[in-house]
């Protein structure tokens, strides 16, 4: 049996495939979107939707492997490596620790700048298009400290995203205090990031996912991907459970799953799931006004008309399917250290999902070096509802063959041979 045909041939429904097929449909592209589960079921679904350019500044500092090697030694910490032996996951960390470089950071964060904020202006356009309504507001991120050493540190930074252009206050205790009264007392300072905003992201996957099929695009359900024919240097078919489908371009936008994928093609991404979790509940009262960071235990607080969540951690802990409960634990002990009800009445979801960090900390967004045919859209990290409108224009440009509003060097994999 042939294959099915479309210009663009989506490989996963997450916020970056969605995000991506809609630009290409409105540029006129035949599109089909091949979705594992459900679009959005993972790490479109569970994070804290905040859009943060305030995260220009990358991992990789100076520091951060030390860091890592001694939080190895408590299943709750904020950046959690599971030592137990995995050569992938190894060889992965040692890749990042290399990048732990000042000089290097200072360029990742130039690249991940420029696509947050480029992503910052372009979606609130994009929601108000194509009438997708996902609670988004734009009233900042605020960080929150109870030690002073910790802030101070990170004052430090304000210097560095204001030369990168992204906004940031530093504000007293008895300011913080005041400008969110959901609060205890006792808090030594504070960051502001007005530049940030914050949506419902579950709502916003629901809301691209019914554009895209308004528009004309196909979205199948259930079509993991099995394997590939190529010809040549061209992927001349996807194979499914579904049957085969085939692109004149195939866009590779599968998140963590990405690498599994890719060594079928012959393809060594550099990438390695890091597990985030997140408790959704209905609103407590007092809620807070804003997205927050309580900055010691790295817990972000989101609240919506509609509920409220406690997120964020990191976990390498490779594909362990596992809820580990230790992680959630230490979002409502974090919670409970700094607000007057950390938690709603009524628990709604526990979650955790794979987020796609990439070694160098810079998404992979571009055409294949190996493959004639095949396009790039991955490696986002924490940053892929931030990041999605920019990259699906990113992604349009360069398949319509028009000149990028962005440079799309910085991303290209070809830097890592893909």
């Amino acid at each position: 049996m042939d294959a099915v045909q479309s210009d663009v041939l989506v490989l996963g429904g997450g916020v970056i495939g969605l995000t991506c097929a809609l630009a290409l449909l409105h540029r006129g592209a035949s599109v089909r979107v091949l979705e594992r589960a459900e679009p959005g079921a993972g790490a479109s679904h569970g994070n804290c939707g905040t859009l943060t350019p305030s995260h220009a500044i990358p991992l990789t500092l100076p520091g951060m492997p030390w860091k890592a090697l001694r939080w190895m030694l408590h299943r709750d910490a904020p950046l959690y490596v599971n030592p137990k032996p995995d050569w992938a996951r190894w060889r992965w960390l040692l890749g990042f620790a290399r990048r732990c470089d000042l000089a290097l950071a200072e360029r990742a964060a130039i690249a991940r700048a420029a696509l947050l904020q480029r992503s910052a202006a372009l979606l609130p356009q994009v929601l108000t298009a194509e009438g997708i309504e996902c609670e988004y507001s734009a009233t900042g991120t605020l960080y929150v400290y109870h030690d002073g050493r910790t802030l101070a540190n990170d004052r430090r930074e304000i210097g560095w995203l204001t030369r990168l252009g992204v906004a940031a206050e530093a504000l007293r205790g008895d300011q913080v205090e005041a400008m969110e009264p959901a609060l205890l007392p006792g808090v030594a300072g504070g960051i502001l990031h007005p530049d940030d905003a914050q949506l419902r992201p579950d709502r916003l996957v629901d809301g691209l996912a019914r554009r895209v099929r308004e528009c004309g695009g196909v979205i199948e359900i259930g079509a993991a991907v099995d394997g590939f024919r190529c010809a040549g240097n061209r992927v001349a078919a996807v194979v499914t459970a579904h049957g085969e489908f085939a692109g004149e371009r195939v866009l590779l936008a599968l998140g963590a799953w990405t690498p599994g994928v890719a060594r079928q093609l012959g393809l060594k991404v550099p990438i390695q799931p890091g597990k985030g979790y997140s408790i959704t509940t209905s609103r407590p009262a007092p809620c807070p006004r804003r997205a927050l960071v309580l900055r010691e235990p790295s817990v972000c607080v989101t609240a919506w008309g509609s509920g409220y969540r406690l997120g964020s951690t990191m976990e390498f802990s490779g594909y362990d399917a596992r809820l580990n409960r230790t992680r959630l634990d230490a979002l409502r002990r974090g919670a409970a250290a700094y607000l007057k009800a950390p938690f709603g009445a009524e628990l709604k979801e526990e979650w955790w999902g794979w987020r796609p960090m990439c070694v160098d900390e810079k998404p992979l967004i571009g055409p294949s070096s190996r493959w004639r045919n095949l396009v790039l859209a991955t490696g986002h990290g924490m940053l892929g509802v931030s990041m999605s409108a920019a990259t699906a224009e990113l992604v349009a440009a360069l398949v319509a063959g028009d000149r990028p509003v962005l440079d799309p060097a910085p991303y290209a994999p070809a830097r890592f041979g893909l």
